[in-house]
């Protein structure tokens, strides 16, 4: 395969560039002391992989991922570890050192009841002592010993989102919403059959932006789908739809949300969603965001291989119950219903909903959504994946490529662990080697 020997190719030369950085005698005596301090320093400390179970109010939260300048939920959870000597200063500044990584994205403002966090923590680290310095909108709930293969992103296998709204946003076209209004058993009955239009797999690609219907990752499969019985807070009535999926693309659970409305309204017919999913681009609506919130990643296959082997514990989150709806009962829930009572975007948003047309879209029509370059609160497929589809290479060896791509940015930087890189690029060879091997083993046999 053409991309093996550019593989090997750029392990060697990272490997011949540590043997040269340390033999240069531009290298002072202190740079060696410095790079030599980094990497005893890391390796010092004895470190186990985990699981970080998260609950967190995202409301003054510009969203989770970590943006430079900027307020996010891991900024604050790395400056905790800090603080708690979890990780030193060369970790705070890349996370990946300690193979940090998130089940899921969320968007300013959007809450999460249990956000898994993976990454590799010294093992006497105990969840009270990261506790004692967040905020209290922030809690790590509990913390699990997993794998050293373990990614609470690509491991995952389905997530479980939630969206609160006013039942007012379901009440017929006749109706005129208030705060006074409350739900019939009719409609909480009707909005329960166009939901269950969603169940099972279809081409999504009318609820996302930039995604063709060709394009295979528009294809996602919706596990469950159930609107709960309603409940009146703060003297308004709110009730939550909640979704499980296999993975979700940008806005797709807002479009969802969305049409659901439009539909229950009675402003388009239910086979809107059967004709979103035809290859015909349509107008739909992208509901608030206020109201989301990431439930539960589920990992039921790493469970089932690992979670009995006596060694590591199951990401079961059942024992924590009583912790995660105190959690959600004093943060997530008022913060959504206070900021729904001041601010009424579910109310401004229904105005705006007989501006769209629920049919094909014309040419000039602006679709406001495309032109955003923001991650959105829902997953997106897996990068090592997707680039492996459009490479035609196997996701393993593209993980490869990606792992030394960091690596030269991390030489360019000038912060470099010498020794650990070469290992990561001899390791990085022979996977790729191995890689190759089982194409041709498998070959040989389809052959014979």
């Amino acid at each position: 395969m053409s991309s093996v020997p550019e593989v090997e190719h750029f392990a060697d030369t990272l490997i011949s560039l540590k043997r040269k950085v340390e033999q240069t005698p531009t290298n002072t005596v202190e740079e060696k002391q410095e790079a030599k301090r980094i990497c005893t320093e890391t390796e010092r400390v004895k470190r186990k992989k985990v699981a970080l179970v998260l609950a967190y109010s995202g409301q003054g939260y510009l969203g989770l991922q970590r943006n430079p300048n900027q307020k996010t939920i891991e900024e604050d959870l790395l400056v905790a570890l800090k603080k708690a000597n979890a990780i030193n200063d060369e970790i705070f500044k890349q996370p990946q050192l300690i193979q940090f990584q998130r089940a899921a994205r969320t968007d300013k403002g959007v809450s999460a009841l249990r956000q898994v966090i993976s990454l590799k923590l010294p093992e006497e680290l105990k969840v009270e002592d990261i506790n004692s310095h967040l905020p209290d909108q922030i809690r790590v709930i509990a913390m699990r010993r997993v794998t050293k293969g373990f990614n609470s992103k690509s491991s995952c296998d389905g997530r479980t989102y939630s969206y609160m709204l006013p039942t007012f946003a379901l009440a017929p076209l006749d109706v005129t919403p208030t705060i006074d209004y409350r739900i019939s058993k009719e409609t909480l009955d009707k909005v329960n059959h166009i939901i269950a239009q969603f169940k099972g797999t279809h081409n999504f690609h009318n609820f996302t932006s930039k995604k063709k219907p060709w394009d295979p990752s528009a294809m996602r499969y919706m596990v469950s789908l159930h609107c709960s019985e309603p409940a009146v807070c703060d003297g308004m009535e709110f009730t939550t739809i909640y979704i499980r999926g296999q993975s979700f693309m940008l806005h797709q659970i807002r479009k969802m949300v969305g049409l659901t409305i439009a539909i229950a309204r009675g402003m388009t017919p239910l086979d809107t969603i059967t004709k979103a999913y035809d290859a015909e681009k349509l107008d739909l609506p992208v509901a608030p965001g206020l109201g989301l919130v990431l439930e539960e990643p589920h990992y039921e296959r790493y469970n089932a291989r690992y979670g009995s082997d006596g060694i590591h514990e199951p990401l079961d989150w059942t024992p924590f119950k009583a912790d995660f709806d105190k959690f959600k009962a004093n943060y997530i829930l008022p913060s959504i219903v206070a900021t729904e009572l001041q601010q009424r975007s579910m109310l401004e948003w229904l105005d705006t909903l007989s501006m769209h047309t629920f049919d094909v879209r014309t040419v000039h029509m602006h679709d406001a959504e495309d032109e955003e370059e923001e991650e959105d609160d829902e997953d997106e497929e897996d990068e090592a994946v997707k680039r492996s589809r459009v490479a035609n290479v196997p996701p393993r060896m593209m993980g490869g490529l990606a792992a030394l791509e960091e690596a030269a940015k991390i030489v360019e930087a000038g912060t470099v662990d010498l020794d650990t890189l070469a290992r990561v690029a001899s390791d990085a060879k022979d996977n790729n080697k191995a890689e190759t091997d089982a194409q041709q083993n498998t070959a040989k046999t389809i052959s014979t």
